[in-house]
């Protein structure tokens, strides 16, 4: 399929994604026109490129427009139009309608929805329209974050598929998924189970001492609480909502929003994207100094993290201390060989990730591997089948049965071939998983 990228429009520009996706662009020689609901919320988006891009000359290639004056003739003669609108399919339908009336026949046209159906988006549209379009999934910030998952629909024309792929790997230097049209697609389906689950255990023992639990040490960039806040309290809820209604697998419940949270949605709490009433965590700058408080679930109230910070254990002291110096499959048997109760709670989640991760194999994905890249390159999550190869395939499967999960097929098979490595992301330093373990 020979077609080339010289024009390339956004759609929500002045949102994180938005302006996220037209820096991924732009920042490689793409010209963008960014569009918002006014010319100067577009500019706002052309600020945000420019601060990402840590560069003044990028702007040159973004132009700024209004959704009522500019849409139509922007998509006019775009190669590649990028809708990042509020993750409403309400929202979405009438800007794809539009879309598909100004377009030029055979102009891609995508949305980075994180979960929502890629078929309902473009259901009754036009047959050219519905053989163009896909999911190219971002993770946020896209200028730091390269995993990607690309969505077809049923109507997708295949070629488009393969090309759209080679050309965010080559052109954009993503790391790809191609993932099946299901909700949350296979990276916030596996991701935020755990972190919804996390916000569940969180109401019966406490944010701090969850989050100190389930940290980094774990195979983590962040603690999963203070992942929601920076993810947003709503768009967590967009996300679990979405897979809670429209799936039921073996961890449906891990899906149901606790109450507390939607509670403090309802009042204006989306983490950090509003700081002056926070999420699980609240941060108060005085002067240079910013002050840390932790949500008290049961008051509602904010505490000094100092306060409530939990006693460290010993063997969560102990695994950071042995991936300080590298010594990764040691700390993930101190993880196996624990014992109390904390230790049992931690398992029942890290190795939750790995048994859902991997139970979503040929669902959502096609191999190991396709979870593994998301989850490495998207979370920035030690990927399933890396936990699974310094704890060894045979003892990662007792930990599973004991925990009272469902032992992956994948796992089972291997074993029976005799085990040896899963993991197979070359040039890539399992390490980098475990940076934030010290």
């Amino acid at each position: 399929m020979e077609r080339e990228i010289r024009k390339v429009v956004v759609l929500g520009a002045n949102g994180a994604m938005g302006s996220g996706a037209a820096e991924t662009f732009a920042a490689y020689g793409f010209p963008v026109v960014l569009l918002a609901r006014d010319a100067d919320k577009a500019k706002q988006g052309v600020e945000r490129v420019k601060s990402m891009a840590k560069a003044e000359r990028i702007a040159d290639l973004c132009t700024p427009g209004g959704y009522d004056a500019d849409l139509e003739s922007a998509v006019r003669d775009a190669d590649l139009v990028f809708e990042a609108v509020s993750e409403d399919m309400a929202v979405k339908r009438p800007f794809f309608e539009r879309i598909d009336r100004a377009r030029k026949p055979g102009s891609i046209v995508a949305t980075v929805s994180s979960g929502l159906s890629i078929a309902e988006m473009c259901k009754g549209l036009s047959d050219d329209f519905q053989k163009h379009f896909l999911g190219i999934h971002l993770f946020n910030p896209p200028n730091v974050i390269v995993g990607t998952e690309v969505i077809p629909h049923g109507g997708t024309d295949p070629e488009l598929t393969r090309w759209v792929i080679d050309f965010c790997q080559k052109r954009l230097g993503r790391e790809i998924v191609e993932c099946n049209d299901m909700p949350a697609f296979a990276g916030n389906r596996v991701g935020f189970k755990v972190l919804n689950e996390v916000a569940q255990l969180a109401q019966e023992h406490g944010v701090a001492f969850i989050d100190a639990l389930i940290g980094p040490h774990t195979g983590r960039a962040m603690p999963p609480l203070a992942t929601v806040d920076l993810v947003g309290w709503d768009v967590h809820k967009a996300i679990v909502d979405n897979v809670l209604a429209k799936t039921n697998d073996e961890a449906h419940s891990a899906f149901a929003m606790p109450g507390y949270m939607s509670a403090m949605l309802a009042n204006g709490h989306l983490g950090d994207k509003t700081p002056a009433k926070g999420g699980f965590f609240k941060k108060v700058r005085e002067g240079k100094v910013t002050h840390v408080f932790v949500l008290d679930i049961p008051s509602g109230d904010y505490k000094p993290a100092a306060e409530v910070a939990p006693k460290p254990l010993d063997f969560v002291k102990e695994m950071q201390q042995l991936h300080h110096f590298g010594r990764y499959k040691q700390a993930m048997q101190v993880f196996l060989g624990a014992q109390g109760w904390e230790a049992d709670l931690m398992r029942k989640v890290i190795l939750g990730y790995l048994s859902y991760g991997l139970n979503r194999v040929g669902e959502v994905v096609r191999e190991p591997r396709d979870v593994d890249r998301i989850m490495g390159f998207g979370f920035n999550w030690a990927p399933p089948t890396v936990l699974t190869d310094l704890m060894g395939v045979n003892e990662t499967i007792a930990a599973i049965d004991k925990a009272g999960l469902q032992v992956p097929k994948v796992l089972t098979e291997h074993a029976a071939k005799g085990g040896g490595k899963l993991f197979r992301e070359r040039y890539v330093d399992v390490g980098r998983f475990f940076v934030g373990g010290a």
